[in-house]
């Protein structure tokens, strides 16, 4: 007699990492439409490599399958679509004012250091390419900080182990 749970007709996997996506689109909806309060402030990973992610050349140039954004000075004209399923976002990089839209199934984490909370995001494997190598290090510009880790939020203890 197994001892392995049956498998699973209904996509829970699927469902959990949609509403976790939800968090981050609600947080960029506030920021939207208030702007961001006090010192909060966001770090945004996602794949560059992702389908229906348009960022300008010179970024996907130098980040080829992931990279970090950082919501909190200066930004510009963010926009969340959610019929479209994506975000877009001014922002500049070495003084070049970018627009980037990203899809929110490209995310693979958020963060608001501000607040300590973080969550990190399975890859959308409904329209996610195979994994690519890991990415360089963003620039000191768009790098994380150090000081604070965030609380992150794992479906791994949830998932069912597979022989």
């Amino acid at each position: 007699m197994s001892n392995t749970p049956p498998e699973s007709l209904l996509p829970y996997d699927s469902w959990a990492a949609r509403a976790l996506r939800g968090v981050a689109v609600d947080a960029l909806e506030f920021a939207a439409r208030n702007g961001l309060p006090g010192e909060h402030h966001f770090y945004i990973s996602f794949r560059t490599d992702h389908p229906g992610t348009n960022i300008p050349g010179h970024l996907k140039a130098r980040y080829p399958s992931e990279m970090t954004i950082v919501l909190q000075h200066r930004f510009w004209d963010l926009a969340v679509d959610r019929a479209a399923q994506r975000f877009s976002v001014g922002l500049s990089f070495s003084g070049v004012p970018s627009m980037l839209s990203i899809p929110f199934g490209a995310l693979t984490a958020f963060q608001d250091p501000q607040a300590n909370f973080g969550l990190r995001f399975e890859p959308d494997t409904a329209t996610e390419p195979t994994p690519a190598a890991p990415a360089p290090e963003p620039p000191p510009a768009v790098a994380p900080p150090a000081a604070e880790t965030p609380q992150v939020v794992s479906l791994d203890a949830f998932r069912r182990k597979r022989d």
